[in-house]
């Protein structure tokens, strides 16, 4: 049977998280999830494992809304097998039309993201997906930005989870699942 529970998954795409040390900058261990996409039926099997934990764990949603880029790997995939919307969340100046717009602070200064402003509605319930939670300050301003349209985020999810860069302090209102934690940054 193809794994789909995320207990059985989680070794199998930890597998192919690859650590970069000193990258981007000397002193950081980049986390690399690319390799996992040289296993098409890994995360196929992965997203399924996402949908099956949404539909377990939390019920009805009305949304999946992911994070540029690298949630954007995971979000649509898992709104087709779950049949509903994909709101991108993305940088500032992405997205045509009218936005919504949350800010965050980054170790450089101030980043911006943004969804377009009818792309969800009062009282929706969305599920967040991002590829990584470090500091939290991105997942923060994505939660911030899905209030300001009226919806609520029933869970948030991230693929690997950075526990001594305490992100997770930065939104204890909001439940997080993390299919991979590492004790070291």
């Amino acid at each position: 049977m193809t794994p789909r529970s995320f207990d059985q998954i989680r070794p199998l795409v930890a597998q192919h998280i690859r650590e970069v040390r000193d990258f981007p900058k000397k002193g950081i261990n980049f986390r690399d999830i690319m390799p996992l996409f040289a296993d098409p039926v890994l995360v196929n099997e992965l997203c399924i494992a996402i949908a099956d934990h949404i539909r377990n764990s939390i019920g009805h949603i009305d949304a999946i809304a992911a994070l540029e880029a690298r949630g954007f790997l995971f979000g649509p995939q898992v709104a087709i097998h779950l049949g509903v919307r994909f709101v991108p969340i993305r940088k500032k100046g992405k997205l045509p039309g009218q936005t919504l717009q949350a800010s965050y602070i980054k170790e450089y200064g101030e980043d911006i993201v943004e969804i377009q402003h009818d792309a969800l509605k009062s009282g929706d319930k969305v599920f967040l997906i991002d590829d990584l939670l470090a500091t939290g300050g991105t997942l923060r301003a994505a939660i911030d930005l899905i209030a300001k349209s009226g919806a609520t985020v029933s869970q948030a999810f991230v693929l690997i989870k950075l526990a001594p860069l305490k992100g997770r302090e930065k939104f204890p209102e909001v439940d997080l699942v993390s299919l991979i934690s590492y004790d070291e940054a």
